[in-house]
C-alpha cells in the first residue's frame, strides 16, 4: 500500500485528493521506484486544479517530476538500491507520475541521480532547471554568445526563470529579468540579473518590430509577451520557448524573423532525447551553484499541501519551487 495523490474524474466531477492505494493499481512498467520526493510544477498545478486539459486519462497520480530508489528492475541499465530520477515522458498527463510514494515506470525514460546532488536538491531543480538549462543550450546552439548583448529571461521569478537567470549570469551573459512582482527585484539581482523590467508593458499588443535589444531570449509566457519579445530583437537574435504562462495564442506578425532574422527556437522537455537530459543534468550539477539554488529556494510539502498549493501556483503567487516530500 502507498500514499498518492489521485485525480479522478467521474459523474462527481473533477477532484484531487490524497489518497492510499495498493501496489496492484499501479500501471505497467519494467521498473518499480519508491518514491522520496518530486516537485509542484505549472503542469502539474494545471492537473491538479482542472484548469487545463493537461491530464490524458483518469485515475490520474499527477507528478512530472520524481527522484527515488530503484526497488525492482527488468531493466537492464538498474538495479535495486540505484538512484535514479525522472522528468516528463508524459508522466502525471498519461501514466500515472511522481506525486506517490510508489511508481511502477519504464526504464528507458529514468537516468541516474546525478552525483553530488541530493534527491532534495534535485527536485528543487527538477523540470522547471533542466528546462532552462535546455534552453540555454539551445541559445548556445544557435551561436548566441555574452559579447553578442544583453539576454532577457521573462517569468524571471518562476522556476524556470530563476533558474534561466543564474545559469546566465553564470556563463557571463548580461541578463535582464522580466518579471510581474517588482517586488523581486532584489531576489533577481541576487541572482545574477543585470537589470530588472516590469512584465506590463509586454503583455499587451504591441507593434510588429520594436526597437532593436535582445540577443537571446528565454520565454515561458507566450501570448502577448512572446510577441513583443520577437518583435524587439536583435538583427538574428534567437528566442527559445519553453511555456505559455500568459496563453497559448502568438498574436505576432511575420516582420521580425524575415526582416531582421530572428530565430524563434521551441524548447520541449518532455520527449527528450535520453543523451541530450544526461548532458542538460551534468552541466546543471557543474554550473548551477549550489548557493544559487539555495537562493532561489525551495519550499518542502506534503502530498495534502501540495494539492491546495496548486491554485497559488497558478496565481503567480509562488517564488522559486515547490518540493513535495511524498513520505511527510
Amino acid at each position: 500500500m502507498f500514499k498518492a495523490v489521485l485525480i479522478e474524474k467521474d459523474d462527481a466531477g473533477y477532484r484531487a485528493s490524497v489518497q492510499t492505494l495498493d501496489d496492484a493499481a499501479l500501471p505497467e512498467g519494467n521498473v518499480s521506484v519508491r518514491v522520496s520526493h518530486s516537485t509542484l510544477n505549472y503542469k502539474d498545478a494545471l492537473a491538479i486544479t482542472g484548469q487545463g486539459p493537461v491530464v490524458r486519462k483518469f485515475p490520474m497520480v499527477p507528478g512530472i517530476d520524481l527522484v527515488g530508489m530503484v526497488e525492482t528492475s527488468q531493466h537492464p541499465d538498474y538495479q535495486p538500491g540505484d538512484a535514479v530520477l525522472l522528468n516528463g515522458w508524459g508522466v502525471g498527463e498519461s501514466h500515472w507520475g511522481g506525486l506517490a510514494q510508489q511508481a511502477r515506470l519504464n526504464g528507458d525514460w529514468l537516468i541516474p541521480l546525478p552525483t553530488g546532488l541530493s534527491a532534495q536538491q534535485a527536485m528543487a531543480i527538477g523540470t522547471a532547471g533542466y528546462t532552462a538549462m535546455l534552453c540555454v543550450m539551445t541559445l548556445e546552439r544557435y551561436g548566441v554568445q555574452p559579447k553578442d548583448g544583453e539576454v532577457l529571461v521573462t517569468g524571471a521569478a518562476g522556476g524556470v526563470g530563476s533558474v534561466a537567470v543564474a545559469l546566465l549570469s553564470q556563463l557571463g551573459y548580461r541578463v535582464t529579468a522580466m518579471t510581474g512582482r517588482l517586488q523581486d527585484a532584489d531576489y533577481l539581482r541576487a541572482l545574477g540579473a543585470a537589470e530588472v523590467i516590469e512584465r506590463g508593458p509586454y503583455a499587451e499588443p504591441g507593434k510588429p518590430l520594436g526597437k532593436e535589444r535582445w540577443a537571446g531570449a528565454v520565454d515561458v509566457a507566450g501570448g502577448h509577451v512572446l510577441a513583443n519579445v520577437c518583435a524587439s530583437m536583435q538583427y538574428q537574435g534567437v528566442v527559445t520557448a519553453c511555456g505559455l504562462a500568459a496563453g497559448m495564442a502568438l498574436p505576432a506578425t511575420v516582420a521580425p524573423f524575415i526582416l531582421r532574422g530572428v530565430t524563434l527556437a521551441g524548447v520541449d522537455s518532455v520527449m527528450r532525447p535520453r543523451a541530450d537530459r544526461l548532458v542538460a543534468w551534468q552541466r546543471l550539477t557543474q554550473e548551477l551553484s549550489l548557493d544559487k539554488l539555495a537562493l532561489i529556494g525551495s519550499q518542502e510539502v506534503g502530498l495534502d499541501e501540495a494539492i491546495g498549493l496548486a491554485a497559488r501556483l497558478l496565481k503567480g503567487e509562488v517564488r522559486g519551487r515547490v518540493v513535495v516530500d511524498v513520505n511527510r
